[in-house]
Protein backbone atom coordinates (compact mmCIF):
# COMPACT_ATOMS: atom_id res chain seq x y z
CA UNK A 1 0.00 0.00 0.00
CA UNK A 2 1.89 2.85 -1.11
CA UNK A 3 -0.54 5.51 -0.03
CA UNK A 4 -1.49 4.67 3.91
CA UNK A 5 -2.45 7.79 5.44
CA UNK A 6 -4.45 8.26 9.07
CA UNK A 7 -7.52 7.12 7.11
CA UNK A 8 -6.22 3.64 7.54
CA UNK A 9 -6.06 3.80 11.13
CA UNK A 10 -8.35 0.83 12.34
CA UNK A 11 -10.57 1.46 15.79
CA UNK A 12 -8.47 2.35 18.66
CA UNK A 13 -11.32 2.14 21.41
CA UNK A 14 -10.08 0.12 24.25
CA UNK A 15 -6.74 0.62 23.74
CA UNK A 16 -3.89 2.65 25.42
CA UNK A 17 -0.92 4.53 23.88
CA UNK A 18 2.02 5.95 25.61
CA UNK A 19 3.69 8.48 24.01
CA UNK A 20 6.75 10.30 24.66
CA UNK A 21 7.39 14.03 23.81
CA UNK A 22 3.85 14.29 22.52
CA UNK A 23 3.07 17.74 23.21
CA UNK A 24 4.25 19.31 19.81
CA UNK A 25 5.35 17.91 16.56
CA UNK A 26 5.22 14.46 15.31
CA UNK A 27 4.40 13.28 18.95
CA UNK A 28 1.65 15.67 18.98
CA UNK A 29 0.17 14.27 15.64
CA UNK A 30 1.09 11.08 16.75
CA UNK A 31 -1.09 11.24 19.70
CA UNK A 32 -4.08 12.98 18.18
CA UNK A 33 -4.48 10.70 15.68
CA UNK A 34 -4.50 7.71 17.70
CA UNK A 35 -6.99 9.51 19.92
CA UNK A 36 -9.43 10.59 17.22
CA UNK A 37 -9.64 6.51 16.34
CA UNK A 38 -10.74 6.18 20.09
CA UNK A 39 -7.47 5.49 22.08
CA UNK A 40 -6.79 6.75 25.40
CA UNK A 41 -3.44 8.45 25.03
CA UNK A 42 -1.24 9.60 27.61
CA UNK A 43 1.06 12.66 26.68
CA UNK A 44 4.67 11.84 28.59
CA UNK A 45 6.72 14.92 28.65
CA UNK A 46 9.19 16.77 29.80
CA UNK A 47 7.21 20.20 30.99
CA UNK A 48 4.11 19.86 32.32
CA UNK A 49 2.08 23.05 31.48
CA UNK A 50 3.24 22.17 27.55
CA UNK A 51 1.51 18.83 28.18
CA UNK A 52 -1.82 19.92 29.47
CA UNK A 53 -1.68 22.44 26.64
CA UNK A 54 -1.44 19.93 24.15
CA UNK A 55 -3.70 17.41 26.13
CA UNK A 56 -6.70 20.23 26.11
CA UNK A 57 -5.94 20.96 22.45
CA UNK A 58 -6.49 17.27 21.62
CA UNK A 59 -9.48 17.31 23.95
CA UNK A 60 -10.87 20.37 22.35
CA UNK A 61 -11.02 18.53 18.56
CA UNK A 62 -12.13 15.01 20.33
CA UNK A 63 -14.63 15.81 23.17
CA UNK A 64 -15.02 12.12 23.68
CA UNK A 65 -11.41 11.15 24.02
CA UNK A 66 -9.77 10.44 27.08
CA UNK A 67 -6.39 12.38 27.03
CA UNK A 68 -3.78 12.10 30.13
CA UNK A 69 -0.53 13.40 30.82
CA UNK A 70 2.74 12.18 32.71
CA UNK A 71 5.66 14.29 33.79
CA UNK A 72 8.70 12.59 32.06
CA UNK A 73 11.89 14.26 31.40
CA UNK A 74 14.08 11.41 29.90
CA UNK A 75 17.55 13.34 30.94
CA UNK A 76 17.15 12.18 34.58
CA UNK A 77 16.79 8.30 35.01
CA UNK A 78 15.07 9.43 38.83
CA UNK A 79 12.08 11.01 36.57
CA UNK A 80 12.45 8.08 34.56
CA UNK A 81 11.82 5.60 37.21
CA UNK A 82 9.18 8.05 38.81
CA UNK A 83 7.07 8.26 35.32
CA UNK A 84 7.10 4.59 34.84
CA UNK A 85 5.68 3.86 38.31
CA UNK A 86 2.96 6.57 37.79
CA UNK A 87 2.12 4.99 34.98
CA UNK A 88 2.24 1.15 36.47
CA UNK A 89 -0.41 2.64 39.06
CA UNK A 90 -2.84 3.77 36.49
CA UNK A 91 -2.76 1.58 33.75
CA UNK A 92 -2.86 -2.74 33.67
CA UNK A 93 -1.85 -2.46 30.34
CA UNK A 94 -0.46 -0.42 27.37
CA UNK A 95 -0.92 -0.87 24.27
CA UNK A 96 1.14 1.46 22.45
CA UNK A 97 4.33 2.49 24.01
CA UNK A 98 5.85 4.96 21.38
CA UNK A 99 9.32 6.47 21.95
CA UNK A 100 9.33 9.53 19.84
CA UNK A 101 10.88 11.94 22.05
CA UNK A 102 14.39 13.31 20.60
CA UNK A 103 16.73 16.18 20.55
CA UNK A 104 19.61 16.91 18.30
CA UNK A 105 22.25 19.71 18.66
CA UNK A 106 21.67 19.87 22.94
CA UNK A 107 25.21 19.79 24.14
CA UNK A 108 26.10 18.99 27.51
CA UNK A 109 25.49 15.85 29.84
CA UNK A 110 22.18 14.55 31.39
CA UNK A 111 21.31 14.35 34.80
CA UNK A 112 23.34 11.33 35.48
CA UNK A 113 26.26 12.41 33.37
CA UNK A 114 25.50 10.89 29.80
CA UNK A 115 26.07 12.81 26.57
CA UNK A 116 22.40 14.50 26.12
CA UNK A 117 21.29 13.39 22.87
CA UNK A 118 22.54 9.68 23.52
CA UNK A 119 21.17 10.19 27.45
CA UNK A 120 17.66 10.83 26.06
CA UNK A 121 17.31 9.74 22.61
CA UNK A 122 18.49 5.65 23.52
CA UNK A 123 19.04 5.54 27.12
CA UNK A 124 16.37 6.92 28.66
CA UNK A 125 13.94 5.28 26.33
CA UNK A 126 15.62 2.10 26.83
CA UNK A 127 14.90 2.55 30.49
CA UNK A 128 11.20 3.57 29.78
CA UNK A 129 10.66 0.74 28.05
CA UNK A 130 12.20 -2.05 30.03
CA UNK A 131 10.38 -0.50 33.53
CA UNK A 132 6.77 -0.74 31.26
CA UNK A 133 7.55 -3.97 29.44
CA UNK A 134 5.09 -6.25 31.22
CA UNK A 135 2.50 -3.77 30.76
CA UNK A 136 3.18 -3.74 27.31
CA UNK A 137 3.58 -7.72 26.84
CA UNK A 138 0.01 -7.75 29.06
CA UNK A 139 -1.73 -6.05 25.95
CA UNK A 140 -3.70 -8.73 23.63
CA UNK A 141 -1.11 -6.74 20.58
CA UNK A 142 1.10 -4.53 22.32
CA UNK A 143 3.66 -3.09 20.54
CA UNK A 144 7.06 -1.10 21.19
CA UNK A 145 7.87 1.67 18.62
CA UNK A 146 11.01 3.79 18.77
CA UNK A 147 11.02 6.64 16.19
CA UNK A 148 15.21 6.69 14.93
CA UNK A 149 16.18 9.54 12.07
CA UNK A 150 17.34 9.26 8.67
CA UNK A 151 20.32 10.57 10.85
CA UNK A 152 21.36 6.98 11.89
CA UNK A 153 23.25 6.35 8.61
CA UNK A 154 26.12 9.23 10.12
CA UNK A 155 26.09 7.08 13.60
CA UNK A 156 29.33 4.77 14.28
CA UNK A 157 28.73 2.34 17.44
CA UNK A 158 31.52 0.02 18.33
CA UNK A 159 30.92 -3.14 19.15
CA UNK A 160 34.11 -3.00 21.82
CA UNK A 161 32.72 0.45 23.63
CA UNK A 162 28.73 1.60 22.41
CA UNK A 163 29.10 4.84 24.99
CA UNK A 164 32.28 5.82 23.90
CA UNK A 165 32.27 9.36 23.95
CA UNK A 166 32.64 11.24 20.29
CA UNK A 167 31.69 11.33 16.70
CA UNK A 168 28.05 12.29 15.08
CA UNK A 169 26.35 11.91 18.35
CA UNK A 170 23.00 12.63 16.89
CA UNK A 171 23.49 9.63 13.97
CA UNK A 172 24.98 7.47 16.99
CA UNK A 173 21.78 8.29 18.99
CA UNK A 174 19.12 7.47 16.26
CA UNK A 175 21.49 4.21 15.36
CA UNK A 176 21.35 2.74 18.95
CA UNK A 177 16.94 2.76 18.33
CA UNK A 178 17.52 1.01 15.84
CA UNK A 179 20.18 -1.61 17.59
CA UNK A 180 17.22 -1.38 20.28
CA UNK A 181 14.22 -2.03 18.44
CA UNK A 182 15.68 -5.24 16.77
CA UNK A 183 17.05 -6.20 19.91
CA UNK A 184 14.11 -5.82 21.60
CA UNK A 185 11.94 -7.84 18.91
CA UNK A 186 13.71 -10.91 19.19
CA UNK A 187 13.30 -10.77 23.05
CA UNK A 188 9.30 -10.29 22.50
CA UNK A 189 9.43 -14.11 20.91
CA UNK A 190 7.23 -15.99 22.33
CA UNK A 191 5.00 -12.99 23.19
CA UNK A 192 1.90 -10.96 21.42
CA UNK A 193 4.13 -8.19 21.78
CA UNK A 194 6.27 -6.83 18.62
CA UNK A 195 8.94 -4.03 18.42
CA UNK A 196 9.49 -1.99 15.55
CA UNK A 197 10.48 1.47 14.58
CA UNK A 198 9.84 4.43 11.99
CA UNK A 199 11.56 7.26 10.67
CA UNK A 200 9.67 10.50 9.56
CA UNK A 201 12.12 11.54 6.42
CA UNK A 202 12.11 15.69 6.34
CA UNK A 203 9.59 17.29 9.14
CA UNK A 204 9.05 20.60 9.87
CA UNK A 205 9.53 20.02 13.66
CA UNK A 206 11.44 21.17 16.97
CA UNK A 207 13.71 18.62 17.34
CA UNK A 208 16.63 20.95 15.64
CA UNK A 209 15.50 23.43 18.39
CA UNK A 210 18.77 23.36 19.94
CA UNK A 211 21.26 22.87 17.40
CA UNK A 212 22.84 26.33 15.71
CA UNK A 213 20.74 28.96 13.96
CA UNK A 214 21.67 28.42 10.58
CA UNK A 215 20.99 24.34 10.94
CA UNK A 216 17.43 25.33 12.06
CA UNK A 217 16.74 27.76 8.95
CA UNK A 218 18.05 25.00 6.30
CA UNK A 219 15.84 22.09 8.37
CA UNK A 220 12.93 24.42 8.75
CA UNK A 221 13.64 25.43 4.66
CA UNK A 222 13.80 22.24 3.21
CA UNK A 223 11.08 20.82 4.98
CA UNK A 224 8.48 23.36 4.14
CA UNK A 225 9.28 23.25 0.60
CA UNK A 226 9.04 19.78 0.40
CA UNK A 227 5.61 20.01 2.59
CA UNK A 228 7.10 17.96 5.18
CA UNK A 229 4.23 18.95 8.14
CA UNK A 230 4.16 16.84 11.60
CA UNK A 231 1.08 15.27 10.62
CA UNK A 232 3.02 13.61 7.29
CA UNK A 233 6.10 13.18 9.40
CA UNK A 234 3.85 11.09 11.86
CA UNK A 235 2.58 8.82 9.29
CA UNK A 236 5.41 5.90 9.49
CA UNK A 237 5.30 6.11 13.34
CA UNK A 238 0.99 5.96 13.14
CA UNK A 239 1.81 2.98 10.40
CA UNK A 240 4.25 0.76 12.72
CA UNK A 241 1.74 1.36 15.55
CA UNK A 242 -1.32 0.53 13.99
CA UNK A 243 -1.37 -1.74 10.62
CA UNK A 244 -2.65 -4.96 11.56
CA UNK A 245 -0.21 -6.23 8.78
CA UNK A 246 3.17 -4.17 10.58
CA UNK A 247 5.47 -7.31 11.81
CA UNK A 248 8.24 -7.46 14.56
CA UNK A 249 11.42 -5.34 13.66
CA UNK A 250 9.96 -3.46 10.77
CA UNK A 251 10.96 -0.15 10.12
CA UNK A 252 8.84 2.79 8.46
CA UNK A 253 9.66 5.43 6.46
CA UNK A 254 8.58 7.90 3.39
CA UNK A 255 8.14 5.83 0.28
CA UNK A 256 9.65 8.60 -2.04
CA UNK A 257 13.54 9.35 -3.13
CA UNK A 258 16.14 9.07 0.01
CA UNK A 259 12.89 8.70 2.14
CA UNK A 260 12.76 11.98 2.64
CA UNK A 261 9.28 12.76 1.40
CA UNK A 262 6.40 10.30 0.59
CA UNK A 263 3.83 7.46 2.30
CA UNK A 264 4.99 5.24 4.58
CA UNK A 265 6.57 2.29 3.28
CA UNK A 266 8.77 -0.63 4.69
CA UNK A 267 12.01 0.52 4.80
CA UNK A 268 15.83 -0.42 5.11
CA UNK A 269 18.22 0.93 7.46
CA UNK A 270 21.73 1.32 7.33
CA UNK A 271 23.29 -2.14 7.60
CA UNK A 272 25.28 -1.61 10.52
CA UNK A 273 22.18 -1.61 12.48
CA UNK A 274 21.36 -5.57 11.88
CA UNK A 275 24.70 -5.88 13.05
CA UNK A 276 23.43 -8.94 16.23
CA UNK A 277 26.88 -8.40 17.72
CA UNK A 278 26.71 -4.23 18.16
CA UNK A 279 22.92 -4.89 19.14
CA UNK A 280 23.91 -7.25 22.48
CA UNK A 281 26.62 -5.12 23.88
CA UNK A 282 24.81 -2.18 23.41
CA UNK A 283 21.94 -4.24 25.36
CA UNK A 284 24.18 -5.32 28.11
CA UNK A 285 25.70 -1.36 28.26
CA UNK A 286 22.57 -0.12 28.29
CA UNK A 287 21.72 -2.41 31.28
CA UNK A 288 24.36 -1.66 33.27
CA UNK A 289 24.40 2.34 32.63
CA UNK A 290 20.64 2.45 33.54
CA UNK A 291 20.51 -0.03 35.77
CA UNK A 292 17.30 -1.38 34.50
CA UNK A 293 17.06 -5.25 34.11
CA UNK A 294 14.73 -6.18 31.30
CA UNK A 295 12.34 -9.03 32.33
CA UNK A 296 12.01 -12.55 30.26
CA UNK A 297 9.01 -11.43 28.57
CA UNK A 298 8.38 -15.24 27.32
CA UNK A 299 8.67 -16.59 31.04
CA UNK A 300 6.54 -13.76 32.61
CA UNK A 301 3.39 -14.50 30.59
CA UNK A 302 4.30 -18.53 30.64
CA UNK A 303 4.14 -17.76 34.50
CA UNK A 304 1.01 -15.24 34.31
Amino acid sequence: MSTWTEAHIPDQHGRVAVVTGANTGLGFETARALAEHGATVVLACRNADRARAAAARIEDSVPSVRVDTESLNLASLESVRTAAAALRDRYDRIDLLINNAGVTGLKGVTEDGFENQFGINHLGHFAFTGLLLDRVTAAPEGRVVTVSSLGHRAGRIEAADPAAPGGNTYGKSKLANLLFTYALDRRLAGTAARSLAAHPGGANTEVARYAPAPVRALNRGLTVLLGRTPAMGALPTLRAATDPGAAGGEYYGPAGLLEVRGYPVVVEPAERARDRERQERLWAVSEELTGVRYPDPAVAEQVG
